[in-house]
């Protein structure tokens, strides 16, 4: 196996083609539980950086917007009701049981006319070109297999002028932080996982894949790399979260 074959699967180095499977296993395991844990891992916060995702994505009635890896639905869910009737939200996730979860949560609350759920890999986006006004993608590049092959795929569904928005775990701007964070990381949250979600190896690896993303000023290289202009990102508590903004010429 060469070095070009492979990729990281956590602090693992896997066949690039077996990649997708394996985050596949991870999102199985965790979807009933996904948004439980989300808001015990992080006291909440999660709601917050994610409305500030909504905040800066500029979106308004009548726009089409895209959120890929979107799972459970929370940032689709507001957008749905931003961009109104004349507006349409597609709702993606290359996990199928993630995207029934999302499936059934926004159906409960009644939102459906102006929602599409789709699955599909951010790698390879069955859309035509240039269909959205906004594209998001939360908590969900660094399980990509190929992040320059989806940035550029997510360029190219882009209309001009439209926003991608990647909201990822980052690298924390201060030491004694990122040495809390990583105690915090590898000691609580596999004891979480298996506490309440009674697995803790999918947990071990969402804390080692979180290390092995790309840091803020590398994740805005890429994102240029690809052809987005404008690039810029926001840190949120402390860097533990980072907000990427691009455009599409």
């Amino acid at each position: 196996m060469t070095e070009k074959d492979t990729t990281h699967f956590g602090y693992k180095e896997v066949d690039k083609e077996a990649k997708a499977g394996m985050v596949a296993d991870v999102f199985h395991s965790v979807a009933a539980r996904y948004d439980l844990m989300n808001d015990l891992m992080s006291g909440g916060v999660h709601r917050i950086w994610k409305r500030f995702t909504i905040e800066l994505s500029g979106v308004r009635k009548g726009n089409a917007v895209l959120d890929i890896a979107g799972g459970t639905g929370d940032l689709a869910a507001r957008f749905a009701e931003i961009v109104g009737p004349e507006g349409h939200v597609v709702l993606a996730d290359i996990n199928d049981s993630m995207l029934q979860v999302g499936r059934d949560k926004l159906l409960d609350k009644g939102l459906q006319d102006n929602l599409e759920f789709v699955q599909a890999d951010a790698q390879f986006l069955p859309f035509p070109d240039d269909s959205f006004d906004c594209i998001t993608i939360a908590f969900g590049l660094r399980n990509v297999t190929d992040k320059n092959l989806a940035l550029r795929a997510m360029l190219r569904v882009l209309k001009p002028g439209g926003r991608l928005l990647v909201l990822e775990f980052s690298k924390p701007q201060n030491e004694l932080l990122g040495k809390a964070y990583d105690a915090y990381s590898f000691r609580v949250l596999p004891f979480m996982g298996r506490l309440v979600a009674n697995d803790s190896d999918s947990y071990q690896y969402l804390a080692e894949s979180i290390r092995m993303h790309p840091d803020q000023d590398t994740l805005k290289d890429l994102m240029e790399d690809a052809g987005f202009i404008r690039c810029e990102y926001h840190n949120m508590t402390g860097g533990i979260v980072a907000l990427h903004k691009g455009t599409k010429a």
